[in-house]
């Protein structure tokens, strides 16, 4: 199963970062309906889904970075 975190969505068109750094383009249309920008979509053979817990885990490690860096400039 691959892991794609959404870097961004340009109309109808979302841009996908792939494990590896590599990037791909799909159509909205192919994907879950409800993705937004930083969300984690996994692929298997003949399907994909939004992984809530694995977006979730990064939302909150990003976030508590950014915290330390702002805490260090204080």
């Amino acid at each position: 199963m691959r892991k794609f975190t959404i870097d961004r969505i340009e109309e109808d068109k979302a841009v996908l970062e792939c494990e590896n750094g590599d990037f791909v383009t799909m159509e909205l249309s192919s994907l879950p309906k409800t993705i937004r920008e930083g969300d984690v979509i996994r692929f298997n053979t003949n399907s994909c889904f939004l992984d809530a817990d694995e977006t979730k885990r990064r939302s909150q490690k990003i976030r508590a970075l950014m915290e330390k860096v702002f805490e260090a400039d204080d």
